[in-house]
């Protein structure tokens, strides 16, 4: 089992940047790619980003966040970092960080095995 923390998430500016955590325990934390995901009210769930397994050499980002957004993973501390700028009305939601086994890197919700609970970014104009 995998338990999965999120934090960082709050209330900024438009234009300013967010730093989001997922502190991660249980299972070994490097076997699992990890991904992050956004949902606001009234939408579904969408990926974000993703790291690879073990030392986080591939990342993958959604349209909507290239560029603006970059992740990363430090395996000795087990958090991995969402770091988010540039930041806009469209991106307030409710971040979650998600686990998933193996070398591959998800993108599909249902292809994770573990979730957090999320947390809350708010974007003011």
């Amino acid at each position: 089992q995998v338990q999965l923390v999120e934090s960082g998430g709050g209330l900024v500016q438009a234009g300013g940047s967010l730093r989001l955590s997922c502190a991660a325990s249980g299972r070994t934390f490097s076997s699992y790619a990890m991904g992050w995901f956004r949902q606001a009210p009234g939408k579904e769930r969408e990926f974000v980003s993703a790291v690879s397994s073990r030392n986080g050499a591939v990342t993958t980002y959604s349209d909507s966040v290239k560029g603006r957004f970059t992740i990363s993973r430090d395996n000795a501390k087990n958090p991995v970092y969402p770091q988010m700028n540039s930041l806009k009305p469209e991106d307030p939601a409710v971040y979650f960080c998600a686990a998933k086994s193996g070398l591959r890197i998800p993108s599909r919700v249902y292809e994770y095995d573990y979730w957090g609970q999320g947390t809350q970014v708010t974007v003011s104009s």
